[in-house]
């Protein structure tokens, strides 16, 4: 597995593709597979050999907004070349630009592209990153022996744009086996189906502040967390939700939260505000459905396509509409539960990692079997 900065995801500070990669890893060595995951160094600063049965590789990087990542997979692209692996896959557009090297270098292996979503758009990004981010969907469709795109979107986006065909395999949620308790909320000082969340790394096209905008005109007693961290490049966007939750005290950001933690306070929110402008195939929505939970999401078609009618779209950026919806949730309980019921449903039937691992496990027998 190359592209991810490192597993686990809570320890590699990562976000949707380092929660793909440890649960894809995960579930494949428990089927009797041999994985080896290439990370970074300051995700592995204790040099850790393995995790959960799975290799870990540690090459170095130059840790910058623009090196960090192609660094570090032209080295492990060079390195995997000396292993005795059958499928080599990358993770992302950008990672898949340097998926030529096995491709042309290791011909007895077989190439396998993630195309997660359409990184370009990522306003952090200047022209010539986008330019690049650009060619790397060319290259997830065109290098790798097989594309697997993670929503029908990115599916016909492959199909239409560059004529190749490609996989559709979602990303995939833990279903919880258990109901989580409340030792963290009492901690925090919060009650069950006191607050909403929103969920993910802090980023500006996770759009944040929509949500704060909207909650900020709501009267209600329930709280907003805010839940996520910045990156090392958007610190300024931190800083601005900061400005922006200001003078609310019911509007709460909470940094990064991780396990047993991070599980309560999803399982116990009233709903889920999920405002981004782009996405792949979200991983929070994801996680708040499998725990019954109604997602209020912008409707950009990846998110539409993921919810299957058990959440609420509104138009992507427009804030008054989202107070509108969030004023609508508040005021009928009976139907945030009955959807979030219909939510649970969905990720059972569809998004369990059991059927994710079933789905790619199979394409890489096939694949290997020519």
């Amino acid at each position: 597995m190359i592209g991810a900065k490192g597993i686990p995801a809570s320890m590699a500070l990562g976000g949707g593709i380092e929660s793909h990669v440890e649960h894809l890893s995960e579930h494949l060595v428990e089927r009797g597979h041999q994985v080896m995951v290439y990370v970074r160094p300051y995700t592995n600063p204790n040099n850790r050999r393995s995790w959960n049965r799975i290799r870990l590789i540690t090459l170095p990087t130059i840790r910058r907004k623009n090196f960090d990542a192609i660094v570090h997979v032209f080295l492990a692209s060079v390195h995997v070349l000396f292993q005795p692996v059958d499928v080599v896959h990358y993770h992302g557009v950008g990672p898949s630009t340097l998926s030529w090297i096995p491709r042309i270098f290791k011909p007895r292996a077989k190439v396998v592209v993630t195309f997660h979503s359409r990184d370009r758009f990522h306003e952090k990004w200047g022209w010539f990153a986008r330019m690049y981010l650009a060619y790397g969907e060319w290259t997830a469709c065109r290098f790798p022996h097989l594309t697997i795109a993670v929503s029908h979107e990115l599916k016909l986006f492959c199909e239409k744009m560059f004529d190749r065909r490609a996989v559709y395999i979602p990303n995939g949620v833990e279903i919880p086996k258990r109901e989580p308790g409340t030792s963290h909320l009492k901690r925090l000082g919060l009650e069950p189906g006191g607050y909403l969340i929103t969920l993910g790394r802090l980023l500006p096209v996770k759009a944040h502040e929509d949500a704060i905008l909207a909650f900020k005109q709501l009267e209600t007693d329930k709280k907003l967390l805010i839940i996520g961290d910045a990156t090392y490049d958007s610190v300024a966007y931190q800083a601005k939700l900061e400005r922006l939750a200001a003078g609310d005290p019911r509007i709460i950001l909470m940094g990064r939260r991780v396990g047993d933690e991070l599980e309560q306070l999803i399982a116990h929110c009233y709903a889920l505000i999920h405002p981004s402008k782009t996405e792949g195939l979200a991983i929070a929505i994801l996680e708040a459905m499998s725990h019954g939970k109604l997602v209020v999401m912008s409707d950009i078609p990846s998110n539409r396509e993921l919810v299957d009618h058990s959440g609420i779209a509104y138009p992507v950026g427009n804030v008054k509409a989202l107070e509108k919806v969030l004023t609508w949730i508040l005021s009928d309980p009976i139907l945030v539960r009955i959807r979030g019921e219909r939510a649970r449903d969905v990720v059972r039937r569809l998004f369990s990692w059991q059927h994710v691992v079933e789905r790619t496990e199979q394409e890489y027998e096939r694949i290997t079997r020519h």
